[in-house]
């Protein structure tokens, strides 16, 4: 993660580092040794930094653990010992990205509308082509006749072509065009945008099971991945919602917007803890390179 973006993340995160480290910072320079009363108090700030009340709980839970194996006696060692178990958290149980780049590379986009869906696609397609890589979008969210318009915009600002259809047409067919196109142009990354109506659930995973049969089917040689896009600034709303769409189709990882706007960037440590989705990327502003990979560490680093 490059140093400007390390900036970024640093600024866009000052709403919620300010709601957890001022009032971290009271509660370390009050304590005078490691007790009951200091973990009880950082509990409480973890729950009130948007946190959860179960992923706080674990946090503090481990820290105990940590300061007694590593016999630590002092109240100024307690913060970095936070940092570190928080980091570990988010890291737990994460792939190693394959370094395959003949593969050809599906990206099924899901998320409610308004979580900022199609701003990610069209800044991961920028990236994407930024890297040399053949990009192509896939206009699947039908439904609203906007979607259509704003990811063509998108691709006219990321200069990647969109295969699309009339609005209310079948989204599993704009997707089969979509692979033919991929297939006979040689695309690396094709990049399909869906429906966000969760309030109809049933409808919704219908249609995410046709679209995902149709990849399959179509297109197995292809490296396929669900990525659902979430509001950071909607806090534990934001767990609610994954854990919804996890009931409706399977999700191999997070897309988190609008972290800069927000005090509820604790968010990521109750997605990641709670829900065993780890988070891909996290946006922290208006600009094509501010939504970036997630990485562990900065974060954290960014947090404190």
């Amino acid at each position: 993660m490059f140093g400007g973006f390390f900036e970024k993340l640093k600024t866009g995160l000052t709403k919620t580092r300010d709601n957890l480290t001022d009032k971290m910072n009271e509660v370390f320079n009050l304590a005078v040794t490691i007790d009951e009363d200091l973990y009880e108090e950082l509990e409480e700030i973890l729950i009130t930094s948007d946190i959860g009340v179960n992923t706080s709980v674990e946090i503090i839970e481990r820290l105990r653990t940590r300061i007694r194996e590593e016999k630590i006696n002092e109240v100024s060692e307690v913060r970095p010992c936070l940092k570190s178990v928080i980091t570990d958290m988010l890291r737990e149980g994460k792939k190693e990205e394959s370094d395959d780049s003949n593969k050809k590379n599906v990206l099924l986009i899901i998320g409610v509308n308004g979580a900022g869906k199609t701003t990610s696609i069209g800044k991961i397609s920028a990236q994407y082509k930024a890297q040399g890589k053949k990009v192509l979008l896939a206009a699947a969210d039908t439904f609203r006749a906007a979607a259509i318009d704003q990811l063509e915009v998108w691709s006219q600002r990321a200069a990647v072509d969109i295969v699309k259809h009339q609005e209310g047409s079948d989204p599993a067919a704009v997707v089969f065009d979509a692979i033919s196109a991929a297939k006979a142009r040689n695309v690396d990354v094709l990049i399909c945008d869906t429906a966000g109506r969760l309030h109809n659930k049933k409808n919704l995973m219908d249609e995410l099971s046709k679209i995902n049969r149709i990849i399959d089917r179509e297109y197995p040689e292809a490296n396929k991945e669900t990525l659902l896009v979430l509001d950071g600034t909607t806090g534990q709303n934001a767990v609610m919602q994954a854990k919804q769409f996890k009931e409706v189709c399977p999700v191999d990882g997070i897309i988190l917007t609008k972290l800069d706007g927000t005090a509820k960037g604790g968010v990521v440590i109750s997605i990641k803890q709670e829900l065993d989705i780890p988070v891909k990327y996290i946006g922290v502003g208006e600009g094509i390179e501010d939504l970036q990979k997630f990485d562990e560490e900065s974060f954290a680093e960014a947090l404190f």
